[in-house]
């Protein structure tokens, strides 16, 4: 009895303690709970508040934005109006360049100053026809040709091949185009045609002709079935190679009178000096030392490289980036050092033929940059351009010179 007593007062004493440990448990998590739920009550709060503020702030953004659309359509417009009265007044300058555009830069020889003095003294003294024929005579000693640019007809623009710099020209006595890329190296591609440079994917897709010594600048030219390249090297003269295409071998050399390794063009200093084609043959534009401001042409034998005659063009190498010559007519082509636009600024006549009201200063079409080089061809009275990678062709309309 006493034992069942004992037993019973223990079960009683343990369940009291447990029923104390699971009002205590219970109590915690009570506690907890309630912790729990003012936790989630604040997130809620907070919660709320971002989200007022986050569509607070998409109703600005969204304001805003709406501003900017507003605005940028009105800038857009601006930009529109703005190319138009561009392009309206290249228009009219072009116009007003092509009727009665003044003349930069035309200069006379002394040499056709000193004959017009003594051809008035001579009509003085009743010898005019004697001072005809001597005036004939001097004029023919220099250029037959009498046509010049009246303007760019048309712009082709025949593909993009290359690297920024180069040259490409074609023979003018063949349908052979020669590619050179970039502003040195010892390669030149060959194409049977311009059609078929046009159709080639690549420059290296075409037959290879490796020289036996570098080429540097863009001054070289294509003429009756030889190369003529400018070659330069450190603390070296620089020469004009004659290369004969169809044997392969360098046919000619002449040095190039030069003091040191001048660009004849300032916006392009690679090319030291520039051979040039036209319908009287080979010409060589060059600058004679860093202190010469202008550039110099010197007539070459095409055969043996001989310089028949040297002329100060009186056209300044500063913010020039190439040049050609037409009839004898050098037209040199200037731009900026940011490019913009390429114009004929100077032009000078190796027989002073022209007059300064005749002479032509005219913009090329805005293209991609700056011109690296620009080679006419007589045969086909077009230029083949090199602007920036591409390859253009500018078609030009000619008109006879006015005689005085």
């Amino acid at each position: 009895m006493k034992l069942a007593i004992v037993l019973l007062v223990s079960l009683a004493s343990s369940l009291a303690r447990a029923q104390y440990y699971y009002q205590g448990l219970m109590d915690y998590l009570e506690n907890r709970i309630l912790a729990i739920e003012d936790r989630m009550e604040l997130w809620r709060e907070q919660s709320h508040r971002y989200r007022t503020e986050l569509l607070d702030f998409k109703k600005l953004t969204a304001d805003m934005m709406h501003g900017l659309g507003k605005e940028h359509g009105f800038l857009r417009q601006d930009l529109e109006a703005a190319g138009v009265r561009v392009e309206r007044a290249e228009r009219e300058v072009e116009y007003l360049e092509t009727n009665a555009s003044p003349r930069a830069c035309v200069h006379k020889a002394d040499k056709v100053l000193e004959q017009g003095t003594w051809g008035a003294e001579q009509r003085r003294r009743g010898g005019a026809e004697e001072e005809g024929e001597e005036w004939q005579e001097v004029q023919h000693a220099v250029s037959d040709c009498i046509d010049i640019i009246s303007s760019i007809r048309s712009v082709k623009i025949l593909k993009r091949a290359g690297g920024a710099k180069g040259v490409w020209v074609r023979d003018p006595r063949s349908s052979k185009v020669y590619v050179f890329n970039g502003t040195a190296g010892n390669k030149v591609y060959q194409f049977s045609s311009v059609m078929n440079f046009s159709s080639s994917p690549r420059i290296n897709h075409s037959r290879q002709l490796r020289l036996p010594s570098p080429w540097s600048g863009a001054g070289a030219a294509v003429y009756n079935d030889y190369l003529y390249y400018i070659q330069q090297a450190d603390n070296k003269e620089v020469q004009v190679i004659k290369y004969d295409l169809l044997s392969g071998s360098v046919e000619e050399t002449a040095m190039v009178p030069v003091a040191g390794h001048t660009p004849v063009y300032s916006l392009n200093p690679e090319t030291v000096a520039d051979v040039v084609v036209d319908d009287e043959g080979l010409w060589l534009l060059y600058a004679a030392d860093e202190h010469e401001p202008n550039i110099n042409l010197a007539k070459m034998d095409p055969a043996t490289l001989d310089i028949e005659q040297m002329m100060d063009t009186h056209c300044p190498r500063e913010n020039a980036e190439a040049a050609f010559i037409v009839c004898g007519t050098v037209y040199v082509v200037y731009n900026t050092r940011l490019a913009s636009r390429s114009r004929v600024q100077c032009v000078f006549d190796v027989n002073d033929v022209m007059i300064s009201e005749e002479a032509p200063l005219f913009y090329f079409p805005r293209r991609y940059g700056a011109h690296a080089s620009l080679k006419y061809n007589p045969a086909e009275k077009q230029i083949y351009a090199w602007d920036d990678g591409y390859q253009i062709l500018y078609r030009l309309t000619m008109k006879r010179k006015l005689l005085v």
